[in-house]
C-alpha cells in the first residue's frame, strides 16, 4: 500500500525571556505554527483532509460486522494545519491544568500508545483517578468519548478531565488568564484563529486540541496491509487468529467491528474489579438506565498491544489475560450481590489454548506508530513538556 507523508516541520526559533504571570522566570520561543498538513492528511483550500485507502469501500453503516473491504466511519476533519500544530503544542503543556503539572500527555503518552501503561491514572497532587486511561488513537473517528460513552464530540470531551478536580482542576477563567498572560501563546492562537486577536477564547483551546487529536490516525498496521490486498503481510499463526476473531465461535469482530475494531457501543461484560475496588456502575451512573449498570464502551482494538494493562480498571496485565477473561463462562466474574444485564455476545466460546494464543498474535498485528506525532521539546509556556 502506498500512503502519501507529509513531513510536520518544526521550525528553529530564538530564545527570550519574561516574568510569567504566576510568578517565576519563564522561557519563551519566537514559535511558529506548522504550514503542512500532518502525515496522511492532504491540504485542500487551506484545511487538512484524510486519503486513506480505506475510502474506496463501502461504508461501514452497509457492511454487517465489517469485513476486509470495509469503509471507516467518518473523521473529524477540516482543520488547518496551523490549528493541528497549535493543538498539539497545548496537549503537551501542564499550563492547561491548574497545578502546571499534568498536561493531557500526562494519562494520554503517545510513546504508551497514548494512554499511560498505569491501571488506573494519576491526576493532580499524584492521586490515583477511578478508572484506565483509553487510549487516543483514531479518536477523530469516535462518536461516543469517555469509557462510560457520556461525551459525543472532543470538545465536550475535553472539559471532563480539564475541570475536574481530581484530573487537571483547572477553571475557565484560570485557563483563559494562563494562556493569555503568555505572549507567545497570543500570538500563536492569532495565527491559528481569525477571531482570535482580541484574546484567546476557550473553544480557541478546545477546538486546537481536537484539530490535534483528530490527526492521531492509525491506519498503517500490517492487518491493513492484509486488509488492501498484500496477502503475505500476515504470518500463518497470525491468519488463523485473524480467522478466531472473525469466526461465529469467538465473536470478536461483532462488537470490535473493522476497520476501527470498535462497533462504539455500550457493552456489559462483567469484568472484575481489582481487588478492594468498589463495583464501578459504568454507562448507568450517566444515562441513569439499570441495564446499563457495569457497561462500558466497546474501545478500538488499535494498538492495543501497547496499552496494556486492560479494562476500565485495568484489572488484566496482558492480552493473553485478557483474551482469557471471554473464554472462562457468561457471567463468571460478576459479583454475588450483582445482577447485570450482560450483553448477549459474552458466553462461553470454549478456545483452546494455542486458539487463545493465535487470537493474541493477530491483535498485535493492529499495531501502527507510523504516524506518531513529535513531541514538541519546550512549550510555549516555557514549563517542562510532558
Amino acid at each position: 500500500m502506498t500512503v502519501a507523508r507529509k513531513i510536520w516541520v518544526w521550525p528553529i526559533a530564538l530564545f527570550v525571556i519574561f516574568l510569567s504571570a504566576f510568578g517565576q522566570i519563564a522561557y519563551a520561543k519566537d514559535f511558529q505554527l506548522a504550514t503542512q498538513c500532518p502525515a496522511s492528511f492532504e491540504l485542500r483550500l487551506g484545511r487538512c483532509y484524510l486519503r486513506s485507502n480505506y475510502e474506496q469501500y463501502a461504508s461501514l453503516e452497509n457492511a454487517g460486522v465489517g469485513g476486509l473491504k470495509t469503509g471507516l466511519p467518518s473523521n473529524r476533519e477540516g482543520f488547518t494545519a496551523q490549528q493541528i500544530d497549535l493543538g498539539r503544542y497545548l496537549f503537551f503543556d501542564p499550563i492547561l491544568s491548574g497545578t502546571q503539572q499534568v498536561a493531557c500527555a500526562s494519562c494520554h503518552n503517545p510513546d504508551r500508545g497514548f494512554a499511560d501503561g498505569k491501571a488506573r491514572s494519576i491526576g493532580v497532587n499524584g492521586k490515583e483517578l477511578p478508572r484506565n486511561a483509553p487510549s487516543l488513537w483514531n479518536v477523530g473517528f469516535l462518536s461516543r468519548l469517555f469509557l462510560d460513552g457520556r461525551a459525543t464530540t472532543l470538545e465536550a470531551q475535553m472539559q471532563g478531565p480539564l475541570y475536574d478536580a481530581r484530573e487537571m482542576a483547572n477553571t475557565p477563567q484560570k485557563l483563559l488568564a494562563n494562556l493569555n498572560a503568555i505572549p507567545a501563546y497570543r500570538q500563536l492562537f492569532a495565527s491559528a484563529f481569525k477571531d482570535a486577536a482580541a484574546g484567546i477564547r476557550v473553544d480557541h483551546v478546545y477546538r486546537a486540541i481536537a484539530a490535534f487529536e483528530s490527526s492521531l490516525v492509525s491506519l498503517n498496521s500490517r492487518y491493513d496491509l492484509y486488509a488492501h490486498g498484500v496477502s503475505d503481510a500476515l504470518s500463518k499463526n497470525e491468519l488463523e487468529g485473524l480467522n478466531v476473531f472473525r469466526s461465529f465461535v469467538a465473536r470478536c469482530a461483532e462488537c470490535h467491528t473493522p476497520p476501527l475494531f470498535s462497533n462504539q457501543q455500550i457493552a456489559v461484560l462483567g469484568t472484575p474489579e481489582p481487588e478492594g475496588h468498589a463495583f464501578d456502575a459504568g454507562a448507568q451512573t450517566t444515562t441513569g438506565e439499570k441495564a446499563m449498570r457495569g457497561g462500558f464502551k466497546v474501545p478500538s482494538l488499535r494498538n492495543v498491544e501497547l496499552t496494556a494493562p486492560y479494562m476500565h480498571s485495568g484489572r488484566f496485565k496482558s492480552l493473553r489475560e485478557t483474551v482469557s477473561f471471554y473464554n472462562e463462562g457468561r457471567g463468571h466474574a460478576v459479583p454475588k450481590n450483582e445482577k447485570l444485564a450482560l450483553h448477549w455476545h459474552i458466553w462461553e466460546p470454549k478456545l483452546s489454548n494455542k486458539e487463545l494464543d493465535r487470537l493474541v498474535d493477530f491483535l498485535k498485528t493492529l499495531t501502527d506508530e507510523s504516524f506518531k506525532p513529535q513531541r514538541p521539546s519546550e512549550v510555549p509556556s516555557g514549563l517542562q513538556p510532558k
